[in-house]
């Protein structure tokens, strides 16, 4: 069995947690519900995310299970979080219990601040990437879409959270497992963006849906 926690607080980049449990919970249902989902915050109050959604945790840092995945996403409330003592020492703690670190977007920067990241190789957002870095103690990889130093796995913005997340769960759980669950979410690594190039119909006018394989 594989527990995963997911962290949150105000400002948390929506996708970035979504995404990973997304293939997270995917991975549990094809492995039987083996496997154990949650969502963590400081406290039991609704948080609300970046974009505005808003989020009820499952448990709170006193009170959820052992974890063997810890993941910290990020978002422009990793900003303020980096200065919160408790969510960093929480991290630090945390971390030093479970199996896999994880972060995705400026979640690195959290990873910096409590300690797992710092000299260690690391993703994070583009538009981060010279900031993270100029914090020292820390390597700033700028082309891959995730990056694995021993334990710790970080990933760059939003959506690179899935890409990481589809290579963790194959590392656990097997390649294989990892195709199954990227099948079951209809999820491409590279999807193409052609909603601004409408494609001709057989007959030649008009437009048709478009589709990968």
């Amino acid at each position: 069995m594989t527990t995963y926690g997911l962290l949150l607080f105000e400002g948390a980049e929506e996708l970035d947690f979504v995404g990973p449990w997304e293939v997270f919970t995917a991975s549990a249902m094809i492995r039987e519900q083996r496997d154990t989902t949650v969502l963590i915050a400081e406290r039991s109050d609704v948080v609300r995310c970046n974009k505005g959604m808003r989020v009820l945790p499952d448990h709170t840092f006193d009170d959820h299970p052992p974890l063997d995945v810890l993941l910290v996403p990020g978002g422009n409330g990793t900003r303020t979080q980096v200065a919160n003592p408790v969510l960093v020492q929480w991290i630090r703690s945390t971390s030093a219990q479970a199996t896999w670190t994880t972060s995705v977007c400026t979640g690195a920067l959290l990873l910096h601040e409590a300690s797992p990241a710092r000299g260690r190789r690391v993703a994070t957002h583009h538009a981060f990437e010279d900031t993270l870095e100029a914090r020292g103690d820390i390597t700033v990889v700028r082309d891959a879409r995730y990056v694995a130093d021993g334990r710790l796995v970080t990933s760059q913005g939003v959506s690179a959270g899935i890409d990481m997340a589809l290579w963790l769960v194959g590392q656990l759980h097997g390649r294989d497992h990892a195709r199954a669950v990227r099948r079951y979410i209809q999820y491409e690594p590279a999807p193409p963006y052609l909603a601004d190039e409408p494609q001709p119909t057989a007959e030649g006018g008009g437009a048709r849906p478009t589709s990968s394989t």
